[in-house]
Formats: C-alpha cells, sequence, structure tokens
C-alpha cells in the first residue's frame, strides 16, 4: 500500500478532519495522489448538513465503486457526518458493501487499525502529533468538536455528538507547530466555537483561549468561526478589539429573522436580541467585518415570516450571506415534528431575493475599500494572479511578478466587485521568518 486519494466535502471542520487523518496516512509512509484510479486508498469526507451535499458523496461513492470491483485489494474508507452510530452503520453497510472502513467525524482508529494490519506496523508507536507535514499560509485548527444546542433543523449533534473543547495547552502547541511549518494565519474551529471551554474543568473561555495562542511566534492573523449568538459574550468581544492579531471578522448566523421561526428553531433568541448583539459588537470593534448564515422555507414560513428575513439582511448589512433553503435531516425535530410545507420553487425564489439584495450590499460595502491601503496577507495564486485577504477576510486579486506568498503586504485598491477587490502591492511590511 503506498498511495491515497482523499475526497472531501462540506464545512471548515470536515477540511481539517481530512488534514489531520492525511497527517497520518504521511507519516505511516503513503503519498497521495489525484487521481483515484492510482491510489490503493480511497477515502471520502462526508458531510449531510444539506441533501445536496449528501448526494454528492453518494455520486462520489458510486465513481469509487466500479475502482473496487476491478481491484478488490483496494481500501475503500467513509468518514465523516454520513456516519452515525452502531444501527446507522448498519445501515450503511448493507447500501455500500464495498467499502472496507466507516468512521465517525475524528475517529480515524478504523482505518489506522486496519492499514496497521496491511502494513505490519505498530501504528502507535508510528505517528506523531496529527499536524498537516505541509501546510498552506493558513490553516485551520478545531477547538471544539460537537454541538449541545440541538437545533430542531441540525444534524451536527447527532453526528458529531456533545461538546468536547481541546485544553488550552494543546491548541497552543498544535499551533506552534504550524508556524513552525510556515502558518501564518489561524482558523480556530467549532460547531459553536464561542462555546470553547464551558466543558474543561478549569473552564477556560475563548477570549483566554485567543489571549493564549495570540503569544505564538510566527503567527500574525488569528480569526475563529462558527459562533452562536448565545455563546458571543463581552469578554469575547472585548479580546477582538484588543489583541492585534485576532481579525476583525465575526461569523454569527441568526438562520432566520422572525421570532416564531427562531423559536421553532429552537435558537434561544429574537431578532431584536439578535440586533443588538450585532450592534454591540459593531461598537465595541471599530471596523468590523460581520458575516452570517440563514435558512429559507423552514417548516410553516409564510411570506410574511421570510420578509423579517428579507428586513433583517436589508437593515444590517452584512459582509457576507451563507444562505441555504431548508432541507429535512434525519434523527432531527423539525423533521421528527414538523411539516416540510414550503414549496420548493418558493424556497428557490427566497434564496434568490436574498443574495440579488446581498450582492447589492456586498458591492457598495466593497466600494468603500477603493481608493485605501488595507493589510494583506498572501495566500495563494490563481490564474496568473496572486491571492490576498484583509483582515476583515475580503479577497484581494494582485497583480505582482515577485513571490509573495505568505508574506503580508499593503494593498492599494483600485478596484471592486461584490465579490472581490484588486489592488497594487507595495514591498512585503512584514517579511516570512527564516
Amino acid at each position: 500500500m503506498e498511495r491515497y486519494f482523499s475526497w472531501t466535502i462540506g464545512c471548515q471542520m470536515n477540511k481539517a478532519d481530512s488534514e489531520r487523518l492525511e497527517s497520518a496516512l504521511t507519516q505511516l509512509g503513503l503519498t497521495p495522489t489525484e487521481s483515484p484510479e492510482e491510489a490503493d486508498l480511497l477515502v471520502v469526507n462526508s458531510c449531510v448538513v444539506r441533501q445536496n451535499a449528501e448526494d454528492k458523496v453518494v455520486g462520489m461513492l458510486g465513481t469509487l465503486k466500479p475502482l473496487k470491483r476491478d481491484r478488490p485489494d483496494r481500501v475503500v474508507a467513509l468518514m465523516g457526518c454520513m456516519v452515525g452510530p452502531g444501527r446507522e452503520q448498519d445501515a450503511l453497510r448493507a447500501r455500500f458493501p464495498y467499502v472496507d472502513v466507516f468512521m465517525q467525524p475524528q475517529d480515524y482508529a478504523p482505518l489506522l487499525d486496519l492499514l496497521g494490519e496491511r502494513l505490519g506496523v505498530d501504528v502507535e508507536g508510528c505517528l506523531g502529533p496529527l499536524v498537516p507535514p505541509n501546510p498552506e499560509v493558513t490553516a485551520f485548527v478545531p477547538i471544539i468538536q460537537g454541538c449541545d444546542k440541538f437545533c430542531s433543523f441540525c444534524i451536527i449533534p447527532y453526528r458529531r455528538g456533545r461538546q468536547v473543547s481541546k485544553p488550552v495547552e494543546e491548541v497552543v502547541r498544535e499551533v506552534s507547530l504550524l508556524a513552525q511549518r510556515g502558518v501564518r494565519e489561524v482558523t480556530l474551529l467549532g460547531q459553536t466555537v464561542d462555546a470553547y471551554g464551558y466543558d474543561l474543568p478549569d473552564k477556560p473561555d475563548l477570549a483566554l483561549l485567543l489571549e493564549a495562542v495570540h503569544e505564538v511566534d510566527g503567527i500574525g492573523r488569528i480569526r475563529f468561526l462558527t459562533s452562536h449568538p448565545n455563546d458571543m459574550t463581552d469578554r469575547i468581544i472585548q479580546a477582538v478589539a484588543d489583541l492585534p492579531k485576532v481579525c476583525e471578522n465575526f461569523n454569527l448566523p441568526f438562520q432566520a429573522g422572525d421570532d416564531v421561526v427562531l423559536e421553532n428553531m429552537r435558537r434561544g433568541y429574537t431578532n431584536a436580541q439578535y440586533r443588538d448583539l450585532v450592534h454591540k459588537v459593531r461598537s465595541m470593534v471599530p471596523g468590523v467585518a460581520m458575516v452570517t448564515d440563514l435558512i429559507v422555507g423552514f417548516p410553516g414560513e409564510t411570506e410574511a415570516q421570510f420578509q423579517q428575513t428579507y428586513d433583517l439582511v436589508n437593515d444590517l448589512h452584512f459582509d457576507k450571506v451563507h444562505t441555504a433553503m431548508y432541507s429535512p435531516r434525519p434523527n432531527t425535530i423539525s423533521l421528527r415534528q414538523l411539516t416540510d410545507d414550503v414549496p420548493q420553487a418558493e424556497k428557490h425564489r427566497r434564496v434568490s431575493a436574498i443574495d440579488q439584495l446581498q450582492a447589492g450590499i456586498q458591492a457598495d460595502i466593497n466600494k468603500a475599500y477603493v481608493g485605501n491601503v488595507y493589510e494583506v496577507l498572501v495566500d495563494g495564486h490563481r490564474r496568473g494572479q496572486w491571492t490576498a485577504r484583509t483582515r476583515t477576510d475580503k479577497l484581494v486579486y494582485i497583480d505582482n511578478p515577485q513571490p509573495l506568498l505568505g508574506h503580508t503586504i499593503d494593498a492599494a485598491i483600485h478596484e471592486a466587485t461584490s465579490w472581490s477587490l484588486r489592488g497594487k502591492t507595495a514591498v512585503p511590511v512584514a517579511k516570512i521568518p527564516s
């Protein structure tokens, strides 16, 4: 067994999970390939938060089926949120009999044990910290796994379990290793990241963790997502305002604008309370960028109730809005207790209405960047141009022949669209440490 192919769909947490599994595979001597036909190990990391994501997972597994048939010694592994506990795994085995290993989120042991047998090695003795061996300029760092909220529409608590936080020292150690390997920006991840530490003995909070990560040499920027309005404290907001490395960027989903819909979603706050929180964040953190998530077509949502969502987006002027159509998921409260009664065509219309509104809002926000100079971190190269991000997470395209990857530079913005900015560069202002 020499090569592996890995395919991931879903949230940043899924990407982070895949990176950590790939670190283990690299330590066991396997090398990655972009061609599943060349691979001895085929790994699919699944998402089932929306039906279309689950459909793509099923499609990918179908693509791998003939490869397993042609070479039965190949190992096919399914991981992530599609893999539930006991009985659900039995159903998956019946549905996908060609899959050799099923792994729940962040539980790599079933695959690693199988590989240990195939390779004839002691897996525990071979593996060090599961930190990506060759990370990019930016990296995701999971700090809290699972969720205790049990929103009525959400499958995450049933797939990733209850909230479990990593100790502060463990997070700091991982960030330090990433910095040593060239990472310049970390994003601290959790389904409810601002609930960090509630389950730990000494009850550290996200603010304390931000302070600890802020001390890591080599890291220039820190972000965190995704937050829940009920767990966003003044201490966390003040930490963002006070700590220079923490970027002025909040991802704070509101999900719906109508109080009855919010109650049916079991979100635990009202429209007015959410608005007050956004105003508080903006008053405490000057220049902050606000990002949100929302769902349209939740069971029973009337046109008047959807208008409350539309009005909230129109009034609060978010920097980015992620809009999704309600999709009934297995085992969730909404599936058991509510009827998915909003027609699909109406869901599409509501998504289009929000997207059109938000495109105009983003265009106005981004136009304000034109003519000004902003600090950006160059994190990639695409279609002959460098890509970079402002502290507020705006995508900036830069024409410059110099090798800028990993550098923090000043960018003079001269063009803006709803989705990105264009800038010209000055010399790097923060050289990469050797």
